[in-house]
């Protein structure tokens, strides 16, 4: 049963079906078979993982089992201290408080540029904010950083679990090893 992760690239959707001129997973000769463990949405980019393996796809996508995943946020303005701390300790949304999180401060990281560009504005610098969640609600980082009055320019899933995207491009994937994948199952 293979098991992949992917790093998705910004404009494609999550889904081996093309949609609303979006690219697919189709796209990028991926192993017959696998189906993505939870979602990134098109304007997102990031770690994907793929599987074959229900149990195993279930044990990272469902809330229930708490899988934290680390997220990448560049966004509008230097993100304060009294942002992040509201972030660590929940903050309530349209659909309800969230759990805590992890969040810090983030240097500008080593990661290819996205295609197309975040748009520059010169009056508005950005800054970069790392979360770790154990939850994963529709546009959740999104949603909770503009709630605090950081709106996202850029997102990148950088972790699942014990999981990176460490030396994968942008559109390229790699099956994982069974020491990754007993990894996940212990989480």
């Amino acid at each position: 049963m293979p098991t992949i992760i992917f790093n998705k690239p910004y404009g494609v959707l999550s889904q081996f079906t093309r949609e609303h001129g979006h690219g697919s997973l189709a796209d990028f000769s991926l192993p017959k078979g696998v189906y993505p463990a939870g979602r990134l949405d098109h304007d997102s980019e990031g770690l994907l993982l793929l599987t074959s393996d229900g149990a195993l796809q279930a044990r990272v996508a469902d809330p229930r089992h708490k899988t934290a995943k680390i997220y990448w946020a560049q966004v509008e303005r230097e993100i304060t201290e009294e942002a992040l701390a509201a972030l660590r300790g929940g903050i309530v949304l349209k659909d309800g408080p969230t759990l805590p999180c992890r969040a810090r401060a983030l240097p500008a990281p080593g990661i290819p540029p996205r295609v197309p560009p975040v748009r520059f504005r010169k009056t508005v610098p950005t800054s970069w904010a790392e979360l770790a969640l154990k939850e994963g609600r529709n546009r959740q980082v999104r949603r909770m950083l503009a709630a605090v009055g950081f709106p996202v320019l850029r997102l990148l899933r950088r972790a699942i679990g014990p999981l990176t995207t460490e030396g994968l491009e942008p559109g390229s994937w790699r099956a994982l090893t069974a020491a990754e994948i007993s990894k996940l199952r212990g989480i």
